[in-house]
């Protein structure tokens, strides 16, 4: 008998009841140290203090409002997006996948007003997770993705990660768009060289071709810079956000120039709940965080002190682990044994990790998590591996 919730997740044994910083608490009253941030969520871990006043406060005067009329917070969450970024304009959506969406219909009316339609095609990337909607999992192409969800949305071609051969081949004048991630996620912790961005930048400016770019894992202070592509000194036409932005709260966003979105005029898009008083509200109080040089300086230190002890731990279980790949605290271990068998080592040990493709375990901390909390994370996995060494052996 099918349970009342859809059974389409694998869910792991574990009920948690309470959050607290860089802890979950279960059930049983166990403690857990949560390297996976909710998949790069939680950005600024549980119940932070900030947050609760921002969602509270805004909680007593107004939940939701039409996008019939104008909305404050999302004006003023609006304008700190553009003043931060690239951007000239913001739509807010509730999460990547709508943000993915909208991003393919700006690249169509975009060159439907140009006066091309019949420019539509729209590069991808083996590996790349763009969300699971129509045109999301047909961005992806994998058959993981699509199998069984046929008819697919048309007008996508998906390239193989890293062969530049096979992009200069692709990238012409009939191609309307490139989507990538700077750093694929779900495709296993993969950074696109910042070389590789700047030849993808310069190449889409030869033909013409907007770039758009996926920052909705790898965004929002992940990297240690507000987003991954700042640290290439590169554009994007068009970016998706979510996850992070909203600190736990759902909401995303697609930002874009006002080249790019300049023909998606009144109607062409609409959103009930993007973009509503809660969600902006808190991801005001986000971006007043993660937007302090002197917060992102701190990721990126942490970032490194995780790092060399990850990298000290492939040293230590070499059978168990092959490296380090990532940046900033969006990393991943290479695994010589299943993925899997780590995360649910972990589970024993008391933290929380994401499996990913590649042979990888991604690790994905709160931004805000303590050195102290990082010696204890890099504990717990060691007592994992240990572990699993007879398995291996």
């Amino acid at each position: 008998m099918i349970p009342a919730v859809l059974p389409t997740y694998n869910r792991a044994p574990l009920t948690f009841t309470e959050g607290r910083g860089s802890w979950l608490t279960e059930a049983s009253g166990d403690r857990y140290l949560d390297c996976a941030a909710g998949i790069a969520v939680n950005a600024l871990g549980h119940a932070h203090p900030a947050l609760v006043e921002a969602l509270t406060e805004q909680a007593g005067k107004l939940w939701h409002l039409s996008n019939l009329y104008r909305i404050p917070e999302q004006e003023r969450l609006a304008q700190m997006l553009v003043d931060a970024t690239f951007a000239d304009t913001v739509f807010f959506t509730n999460s990547g996948t709508e943000a993915t969406e909208l991003a393919v219909k700006m690249v169509r009316k975009f060159w439907h007003a140009a006066g091309h339609p019949e420019r539509q095609t729209i590069l991808t990337f083996e590996g790349a997770f763009h969300g699971r909607s129509g045109a999301a999992i047909a961005a992806a192409g994998s058959e993981k993705m699509t199998a069984g969800f046929a008819p697919l949305m048309p007008g996508f071609r998906t390239l193989p990660f890293g062969d530049h051969e096979a992009l200069n081949a692709a990238l012409d004048d009939t191609v309307a768009a490139v989507l990538v991630e700077p750093i694929q996620g779900e495709g296993g912790i993969r950074p696109l060289p910042d070389a590789c961005l700047k030849g993808l930048r310069a190449a889409c400016d030869r033909t013409g071709a907007l770039l758009v770019l996926d920052e909705v894992q790898c965004g929002m202070g992940r990297t240690g810079r507000l987003f991954a592509h700042e640290w290439a000194g590169i554009a994007p036409d068009i970016m998706l956000v979510a996850k992070g932005i909203g600190g736990g709260f759902p909401i995303g966003a697609v930002l874009a120039s006002e080249r790019a979105a300049a023909p998606m005029t009144t109607g062409t898009h609409g959103s009930t709940y993007g973009g509503n008083p809660l969600g902006c509200a808190v991801a005001a109080r986000v971006m007043e965080i993660l937007t302090d040089p002197a917060f992102l300086a701190e990721v990126n230190r942490k970032a490194a002190l995780f790092r060399q002890g990850l990298e000290g731990l492939v040293a230590a279980h070499p059978d168990i682990f092959e490296g380090v790949r990532g940046a900033g605290l969006m990393l991943g271990l290479r695994c010589r044994v299943p993925p899997a068998d780590v995360v649910k080592a972990g589970y024993a040990q008391h933290i929380l990790t994401v499996p990913a493709a590649d042979n990888v375990v991604r690790l994905l901390p709160p931004l805000t998590i303590s050195d102290e909390e990082l010696a204890t994370a890099l504990d717990r996995l060691d007592a994992a591996a240990r572990a699993l060494a007879p398995q291996a052996a």
